[in-house]
């Protein structure tokens, strides 16, 4: 079967700003029917680009909808926007924007916690929910006690990931990640945990130590329909450190059957 490969960007208007995003379509020659979209979330300091493992895997079955939330990546001349409690808002309203009524949607770290807020609040415009690594955490963790479990964490992610990690962290900047960071640890961040109606995916990985991954075992008792992922060989940003693997069982979860990825 012949399929036309489609990574385009695309700019759309929110509060009269301007939001970048790209479509990743990879649609069967002949097929009218749109296929199911995901919409990938990154974390704190990241990009689009840490999705970089995943997306054709998943754009063989899926239309993908790549977004840099405000004061990262490609968004990063909006840091100053940049208010945790109102992102699910902004991702809802440019949903409306690009005629998105409903997609699966995967959020690492503190892209899980704002799409686990999103699927809580819209749960119709939400069909399943990948949570990597999603960055629940105790508010009685204070910032410097985050900063060993950052540097060990590195020690733990591939080499071949550093030059995005470095880039994506000189296009933040530390005054937005410390922001950022400070607004994450500010939240009642289990709020809405229980109240996630759809099935529901938590993948994490063994050595991460940023957000361990014990915490996956509090939160599959937590969400009614959800399961839980450990990936032996990873840390925090596990779907580039065993993407092979995380994208099977992402592809199994939403549907598609086992195969080699």
């Amino acid at each position: 079967m012949k399929m036309h490969k489609k990574i385009v960007s695309h700019t759309v208007f929110i509060e009269e700003r301007p939001v970048h995003y790209q479509l990743v379509d990879t649609q069967p020659e002949g097929q009218e029917t749109p296929r199911e979209a995901i919409v990938l979330v990154h974390g704190l300091s990241a990009s689009s680009y840490w999705w970089t493992r995943n997306i054709a895997p998943l754009a063989q079955h899926y239309r993908l909808y790549l977004i840099d939330l405000p004061g990262f990546g490609s968004m990063r001349q909006d840091r100053r926007y940049f208010q945790l409690t109102k992102t699910a808002s902004w991702l809802l309203q440019w949903m409306e924007k690009v005629e998105l009524s409903r997609a699966h949607f995967i959020g690492h770290s503190m892209g899980g916690f704002i799409c686990a807020e999103l699927a809580a609040r819209r749960p119709d415009v939400v069909g399943k929910l990948v949570l990597v690594a999603p960055a629940f955490m105790p508010p009685e963790r204070q910032m410097r006690h985050y900063l060993l479990p950052l540097c060990l964490g590195i020690t733990h992610t591939s080499p071949a990931f550093w030059p995005i990690l470095t880039y994506d962290a000189m296009r933040t900047g530390p005054l937005t990640l410390l922001n950022a960071a400070r607004q994450l640890m500010a939240q009642d961040n289990y709020e809405h945990i229980s109240t996630l109606s759809m099935p529901t995916l938590l993948v994490w990985g063994k050595h991460d130590t940023l957000v361990p991954a014990e915490l996956g075992q509090l939160l599959i008792k937590e969400i009614p329909q959800a399961q839980l992922v450990v990936l032996a060989r990873a840390g925090h940003v596990c779907m580039f450190e065993q993407a092979p693997l995380f994208n099977k069982h992402v592809l199994n979860f939403l549907g598609i059957p086992s195969m080699r990825n």
